[in-house]
């Protein structure tokens, strides 16, 4: 397959990532008692949470904001100490590396929370799709070698 192609997948689940958690993330900011959204806070009652905020600030910034700017990176690959210190592959480009963080904690995120409100959602196995999607594309040699640095 077509390496741009590839990557440009890969930019389209991060951007509908990004765009998707910063409307949960941004509804619950506004609404930390999750009216704004229909979610009760009985469904956090075995969380150590006693509202939504923390969470919607994770979900806004980790996995709302940082699509976003993983996104910018990926197409015009920008040099960055900071994040080439946390860049775990350093044969890559750090924004490679961050977009495969972004997945994994996209999979730790879900795992959480299905383990406070004791229950699957829909959504839950739709999201989890996803982070299996954005792996599978971030790690295709076509996508890798796009990176390599």
């Amino acid at each position: 397959m077509n390496p741009k192609f590839l990557r440009n997948l890969l930019i389209g689940l991060l951007a509908f990532l990004g765009v998707g958690a910063m409307f949960g993330g941004g509804a619950l900011i506004i609404s930390p008692s999750g009216e704004l959204l229909g979610m009760p806070l009985s469904m956090i009652k075995d969380s150590p949470f006693p509202n939504f905020l923390i969470p919607a600030i994770f979900l806004f910034t980790v996995l709302g904001l940082s699509p976003c700017l993983v996104i910018f990176a990926l197409l015009k690959k920008p040099k960055s100490r900071i994040a080439q210190r946390l860049n775990i592959y350093k044969d890559m480009h750090w924004s490679w590396s961050f977009s495969v963080y972004i997945g994994l904690i996209l999979i730790l995120w879900l795992q959480l929370e299905m383990m406070f409100i004791h229950s699957v959602h829909w959504s839950h196995t739709f999201y989890m799709f996803l982070a299996i999607a954005i792996l599978i594309v971030a790690i295709l040699p076509q996508v890798r070698n796009l990176y390599k640095q």
